[in-house]
């Protein structure tokens, strides 16, 4: 039986099991900081935050141990099966679920709280290396993107649902797996230039955004494609056209906003470039149309989706960011309190349990979503430095393990857990430094919590399972 279970734990990584011990403990450490009573000094007090944390850390250790030891193909060959536990999970919540900071995302049992979307993530990736090891994938078929849309899209929905912004948006991490898989750059670019599009959105007139669009996609259709006379023609047909339109509306006194009659005029001037792209087979022509008419129907979307889609808290959160609103003391706060805890650290913080803004409770949530401001304060730049050196070596040791990898679905699970882990060490580091919106999202191993400790355990040792059998072939 000894043998048995030496031979199961043979071949893991076990520098990146070092690694995960280290950052556990750190976090263990700066939550009992952050939750310091002085009246309850002991770190085992149960009945404090950092004693029930020391119990979740030892449960996290089993779970770890557990997934070491168990055969590997509980994980390859149940992969859709534990997909769609979380996703009964995930509907079963809305149902009967706690409602925690306006969104309904925890069961609670006694003092006991799991938030279902975190194991989703688990299940999501190993869903997609299941899909994405099997034979002739390929993104030029439409059936790959509508299987992987719904993989991904299914548990996205239901969270959005819940709703919970933070959780949500970790899902948009899986589009670097898909490159990596052989998505063609254009799809990332397109994504990144919609989210440009949207800030753009808020914070210039939209007059001046579609006025640049309509310009820089008649510059760049000649530049690219040299034909100069289509374009003019075009051109022509576009200022015609908003001409014609500003002079009906100022005869009319319909008062028709500027924005409005020079995207109509390049939405009919769009629609007659579709039609010589389709009689001169000009494919080309057409794409690039469709992108520019798409680019601005998006704006049109911007204030409809900022103003309905996202909750009041998370409309004030963006405008403090983009500096459209000045809220010091409301939705600013946090931030605010986080960045003045991060920068009286100086070079090598104020020392152990000698932060004033932790000790005063000065930054709410701190000992979850603002831990790191805790160890800016207390330990310094050298400090930080110190935790964000260490979340990189992982980071890169994952990268490592998923280029190493001979199965597909080694290497795509791999790159899961890399985009997964450091889209949560961006943002959460993010806001808490006021470079993001504060969108909820918890830092692996330092945020107080069994939900966010343990799916990111079995994210990592998963990881570490199929990494110990890396030279296997299998789907």
């Amino acid at each position: 039986m000894i043998n048995r279970k030496e031979n199961m734990a043979s071949g893991i990584d076990w520098i990146t099991v070092v690694v995960y011990v280290v950052l556990v403990l750190i976090g263990w450490i700066n939550i009992y900081a952050a939750v310091y009573n002085e009246e309850h000094k002991n770190i085992f007090d149960f009945s404090q935050r950092y004693g029930s944390q020391m119990i979740l850390i030892a449960a996290a250790f089993i779970i770890a141990t557990v997934i070491i030891l168990v055969d590997l193909k509980v994980f390859t060959v149940s992969a859709y099966l534990l997909y769609g536990a979380c996703i009964l999970l995930l509907m079963l919540v809305l149902v009967v679920g706690q409602k925690v900071n306006g969104a309904r995302s925890w069961f609670r049992i006694g003092s006991f709280g799991l938030q279902p979307a975190e194991f989703a993530k688990v299940a999501t990736a190993l869903a997609l290396a299941k899909f994405m090891g099997s034979e002739n994938i390929k993104f030029n078929n439409s059936s790959t993107f509508v299987i992987i849309g719904i993989i991904i899209g299914l548990p996205m929905l239901l969270i959005l649902l819940q709703p919970d912004a933070g959780s949500l948006l970790v899902y948009l991490s899986f589009s670097i797996v898909l490159f990596r898989e052989g998505l063609p750059g254009a799809f990332l670019l397109f994504g990144f230039m919609l989210g440009v599009l949207f800030i753009t959105s808020l914070l210039l007139s939209k007059l001046l955004i579609v006025s640049i669009i309509v310009g820089a996609g008649f510059v760049a259709f000649a530049f690219f494609t040299g034909r100069y006379r289509e374009t003019g023609l075009g051109f022509l047909l576009f200022s015609g056209l908003s001409l014609l339109l500003w002079a009906i509306s100022a005869i009319g006194h319909l008062g028709l906003d500027y924005y409005y009659i020079i995207a109509a005029s390049f939405v009919v001037s769009g629609i007659a470039f579709l039609v010589v792209s389709f009689f001169r087979k000009i494919r080309f022509l057409a794409s690039f149309v469709l992108f520019l008419l798409g680019a601005i129907l998006f704006t049109f979307s911007v204030d409809y989706v900022f103003h309905h889609a996202l909750e009041e808290h998370q409309r004030t959160r963006m405008n403090i960011l983009l500096g459209l609103e000045s809220d010091p003391l409301g939705m600013g706060y946090n931030v605010n309190q986080s960045m003045i805890a991060i920068g009286s650290g100086g070079v090598l913080g104020k020392g152990f349990l000698q932060g004033t803004q932790t000790k005063y409770n000065f930054v709410p949530e701190q000992s979850t979503d603002f831990i790191f401001c805790t160890v800016g304060e207390e330990w310094g730049f050298v400090g930080t430095s110190v935790v964000i050196g260490l979340f990189l070596f992982l980071l890169l040791r994952i990268v490592a393990m998923a280029e190493r990898q001979r199965s597909v679905f080694s290497r795509v699970y791999a790159y899961s857990v890399a985009s997964i882990f450091f889209f949560h060490v961006a943002i959460n580091v993010g806001m808490t430094i006021g470079l993001l919106p504060v969108i909820g999202i918890p830092l692996p191993f330092f945020s107080y919590g069994g939900s966010s400790l343990w799916s990111f355990t079995v994210l990592l040792f998963i990881l570490l399972k199929l990494d110990s059998s890396r030279l296997e072939l299998f789907r």
